[in-house]
């Protein structure tokens, strides 16, 4: 799928579905915010979200006083339905409407964090996109929180295709210049009670 049909297809889910009528909603994205305690972050670490549309992890992150917290999806409309919900607080995130693949990113982060955005991307040419972008933003020694469907998840989500993933194949989609310092097998629940095996790799960018 090329970057207008993706705009398309996500535009269309955030505008038809509420927040608990999609799979991948958590009330509380528990396991995200470990894992970016777990990379070292500080309240003053820069953040950014790929792939956030209208999840909780903003609205965790600002409570919890981290100061540089960033946003990045494909659509505006699941961007609008973040801002809306945290109000005032909204203020204290960058919002950022993009395609991850076409994104010129204008500064780095410490940490980059992704919950089942890559696993979207089955076409070779748009994976070399995300990491060369992934390069650009992450800043020397910063760690990326990638998430995707484990190799006995799902093989669609929100009728697209995806790329399922374990720890090993994910190292070598991002290639050299990423030590991987954990992984783990995560089950997540739907709203409809439907299990989902997802695995959960955190990345050093290394010097």
């Amino acid at each position: 799928m090329n970057e207008a049909g993706r705009h398309s297809h996500w535009e269309g889910v955030y505008t038809s579905k509420g927040d608990e009528q999609l799979s991948w909603f958590e009330e509380t994205p528990a396991l995200s915010l470990e894992l970016i305690e777990m990379a070292g972050s500080t309240r003053s670490s820069g953040i950014i979200d790929i792939a956030g549309g209208a999840s909780r992890l903003a609205d965790c992150l600002v409570s919890r006083g981290y100061e540089d917290v960033t946003v990045l999806d494909i659509s505006a409309a699941a961007l609008a339905r973040a801002r809306s919900r945290m109000g005032d607080r909204a203020g204290a995130v960058t919002w950022i409407t993009a395609d991850v693949t076409a994104w010129d990113p204008s500064r780095t982060y410490d940490i980059w964090h992704d919950r089942a955005g890559f696993h979207f991307l089955t076409l070779r040419a748009d994976q070399i996109a995300y990491v060369a972008r992934l390069r650009r933003a992450l800043a020397q020694g910063g760690h990326a929180v990638i998430a995707t469907f484990a190799p006995d998840g799902p093989e669609r989500c929100s009728g697209l295709l995806v790329n399922r993933h374990d720890q090993s194949s994910l190292a070598a989609a991002l290639g050299s210049g990423f030590a991987l310092i954990d992984s783990r097998r995560h089950e997540h629940v739907t709203p409809w009670g439907a299990p989902q095996k997802f695995q959960f790799s955190t990345f050093r960018r290394e010097h």
